[in-house]
């Protein structure tokens, strides 16, 4: 199993331990080029509601925060693709964070994008801010300082989609197994905020706001690597990924 992978099963293990989603759609993803599987998307989701407190055991961190979690794992060796990418989305009226880690390896390199996705905006909730994302600072400084480490290229518009505590790099091999403690380091801390809450956020409509603020992130005219899934699965299973991303 490549760094990526591992990564990727070892987090999601961990996120579904903490919060009880469970599987709820498993599909396979193909490619024209490839006579075989290419990949997955799988949706988790809490368990039913409903259910009598005996059968519904003790009660989770995050109950009533969490709406669903959304993999995506596409490996292509004849391109040199391996690409795990783990969403885990709040409920649309919670103000905690979304959590987001993707881990690639290619041809040449691999890289990592790791973040909690702000529900309000930073410059106008300082308290927000300071609960959710200034804990992450010393984080993200010693991801920075480790060797072989190095700046991703995307661009500011991009950028302003997510949170300034994003980490969006490439790395050596070596670096990117280096950074495993800082994947679990901001799990650890979201983790924590579902359990503790965040400060109120009355002025925002949370709901609006997210909606908004995924179908940018999610747009293929901000973010170029919808782009190449198309070119690699077809516009078909490309919107069905998408569709959960934006649900």
């Amino acid at each position: 199993m490549s760094l990526p992978a591992a990564l990727s099963e070892r987090v999601l293990g961990r996120l579904l331990t903490a919060t009880g989603l469970s599987c709820s759609a498993d599909v396979e993803l193909t490619a024209p080029m490839s006579p075989a599987s290419v990949g997955a998307l799988r949706v988790f989701r809490p368990a039913v509601e409903g259910r009598d407190d005996a059968r519904r055991g003790p009660a989770r961190a995050d109950d009533g925060q969490v709406a669903k979690a959304v993999t995506v794992s596409l490996a292509v060796p004849a391109i040199g693709l391996d690409s795990h990418m783990i969403f885990v989305f709040t409920r649309p009226e919670s103000a905690v964070p979304h959590f987001t880690l993707d881990a690639v390896a290619s041809a040449g390199y691999h890289a990592m994008h790791l973040d909690l996705i702000p529900r309000v905006e930073l410059a106008t909730h300082l308290a927000y801010l300071d609960a959710v994302h200034l804990p992450l600072t010393p984080l993200l400084e010693a991801a920075w300082e480790i060797d072989g480490v190095s700046p991703a290229a995307v661009g500011p518009r991009q950028r302003a989609m997510m949170s300034p505590w994003m980490l969006v790099c490439r790395a050596t091999e070596d670096a990117f197994d280096k950074l495993g403690p800082t994947v679990d380091a901001y799990l650890d801390h979201w983790l924590t905020l579902l359990d503790r809450g965040v400060p109120a956020t009355a002025d925002t409509d949370l709901a609006a706001r997210d909606a908004v603020n995924r179908a940018n992130l999610f747009s293929p005219d901000v973010d170029p690597v919808w782009h190449r899934i198309t070119g690699l699965l077809g516009a078909g299973q490309t919107d069905r990924i998408r569709r959960e991303l934006l649900s």
